[in-house]
């Protein structure tokens, strides 16, 4: 439950007049316009976020680019690390604040906000800060003629757009910020325009630890118009984005202006396999997990499940009930356990996939109830009957919706095929205690992250997709090091 005064506090935070935050500064917008956030836990104004548009992003990446080959090239990793760290441990002491910010702009559960979203966004900074440190190149040894001094380093890439969703934006943003910053780069962050105020009050914090002017910017406006100016500046070294593949495909091209680096983490449709031997009441709560948990608004969420046909009846009975249990509403109201999409355009989308699976054949075997009131929630519901050509199954839904089919012996190779038969391979989850026939599928799946039994992300994992689901990596050395150029150097002695 929210504390009284914490959540008047974040009310008024919400509602206080918000600026850009540019080179070290909070300013008006070139436009002087506006743009209204709302909470979809009720549909109410929270208050009204600066519209930034082209003129300000030129203005955040020149900031940038002076802070780049000025005061942040002259500060020393240790420094960096320093820094991060200290953000880290502003963000632990106004924990709460971030949480009740995240909840009443995005909706989610409070508790998932505590639990989950800040304490991954502390753990982020406090991991990425110690690779500051430890970013380093080889010595070669060359086999041509002549004796060389051969070597190679690892240099920041530059200035640094990172655009984030409305998903988990506080979480996202930081692991875009965290290992920016700590290889040296600077950053422009844009966050979604459903959700922007645990961006700005981060951009706060960064003041207040005392980054150095222009390392760390924040513009707030509309993917139209302000992400597309990001996109598209030829100031801007690396474009990072989190979202839809449909926009993943603009900023490709957008960005082969001047050949930005760009690391896509993108839209999925994760199979979950659940194989004859495995725990069956521990698939049925992960399976649940994996497709309620945030309003099933996760890149990776679990949305088509394949089981064996011995456990089939089991395991949808099992989720169904889930399903049915579960509590829709406010997450500010304590006994909520799934909260409300985002946005009524959301909540739309969603409902018109679950009447489109209906129509193309599929049954509801299970399903929830929403909320009533203004809020945007949707049932979590659990579909059968459903076939491959199915819109269900082959989009992403980005919804609490389960698509679940059945599969009638052990052929690695058939259910991996059915299980990869899809645009996208952001995940996979496999459920069984057979280790070989875990290693097996794990080798055959097409998907960046494969869990078996389980587990969830950390700042240490690669996290990634195959296909459609994005390019390059974030997260652990993979994340850190798209963030430098490699660099090769060889000295005649």
């Amino acid at each position: 439950m929210a504390d009284q005064n914490a959540l008047e506090n974040a009310r008024r935070f919400a509602g206080k007049e918000h600026r850009l935050f540019i080179d070290g500064v909070w300013r008006e917008p070139r436009s002087g316009s506006a743009f209204e956030m709302r909470n979809p836990g009720d549909g109410t104004l929270l208050g009204q976020a600066a519209k930034g548009e082209a003129a300000d992003v030129d203005l955040a990446v020149r900031a940038a680019r002076t802070a780049l080959e000025g005061v942040w090239a002259d500060t020393k990793p240790a420094e960096r690390a320093r820094l991060l760290w200290r953000l880290a441990d502003a963000i632990e002491a106004h924990a709460d604040d971030f949480a009740l910010l995240e909840t009443l702009n995005n909706g989610k559960p409070l508790r998932d906000a505590r639990l989950f979203d800040v304490p991954h966004a502390i753990e982020t900074l406090r991991y990425n800060s110690g690779w500051a440190t430890k970013l380093g190149g080889d010595t070669i040894n060359l086999s041509g003629p002549g004796t060389w001094h051969a070597f190679t380093v690892r240099e920041p890439i530059g200035v640094v757009a990172a655009i984030v969703p409305w998903n988990a934006p506080f979480a996202m943003s930081v692991a875009k910020m965290a290992p920016a910053l700590a290889a040296g780069c600077t950053l422009i962050l844009k966050p979604a325009e459903q959700t922007p105020l645990t961006a700005l009050r981060l951009a706060h914090l960064v003041e207040e630890v005392g980054f150095p002017k222009g390392v760390f910017n924040l513009v707030t406006g509309f993917g139209e118009t302000a992400g597309a100016a990001l996109v598209e500046h030829p100031g801007v070294d690396k474009v990072t984005f989190t979202g839809s593949t449909e926009v993943g495909r603009h900023i490709v091209r957008a960005a082969a202006g001047n050949f930005k680096r760009v690391t896509l983490e993108l839209g999925g449709k994760t199979p979950v396999i659940v194989m004859p031997d495995a725990d069956i009441k521990r698939a049925i709560e992960g399976a649940a997990r994996s497709i309620f948990t945030n309003a099933g608004q996760v890149c990776n969420a679990g949305s088509r499940l394949f089981a064996h046909e011995s456990v089939f009846d089991a395991l949808v009975e099992g989720v169904a009930e889930h399903a049915g249990k579960l509590r829709v509403g406010p997450g500010l109201d304590p006994a909520t356990q799934m909260g409300p999409v985002v946005s009524q355009e959301q909540k739309d989308r969603v409902l018109g996939y679950i009447e489109a699976g209906v129509r193309e054949g599929a049954r509801i075997s299970g399903q929830g109830t929403a909320a009533s009131g203004p809020g945007y929630f949707v049932p979590p519901t659990v579909l059968t009957g459903t076939l491959p050509t199915m819109s269900v199954v082959r989009e992403e839904i980005f919804g609490p919706v389960l698509c679940a089919m059945s599969f009638s012996d052990g052929d690695l190779d058939a259910i991996a095929a059915r299980a990869n038969d899809t645009d996208y391979g952001l995940g996979a989850i496999v459920w069984t205690q057979n280790l070989s026939a875990a290693h097996r599928l794990s080798r055959k799946l097409k998907a960046g992250t494969v869990r078996v039994n389980g587990g969830g992300l950390d700042p240490a994992l690669p996290f990634g997709g195959f296909k459609q689901s994005g390019w390059g990596r974030e997260n652990g050395r993979d994340g850190i090091e798209a963030y430098t150029e490699l660099k090769s150097i060889a000295i005649a002695l």
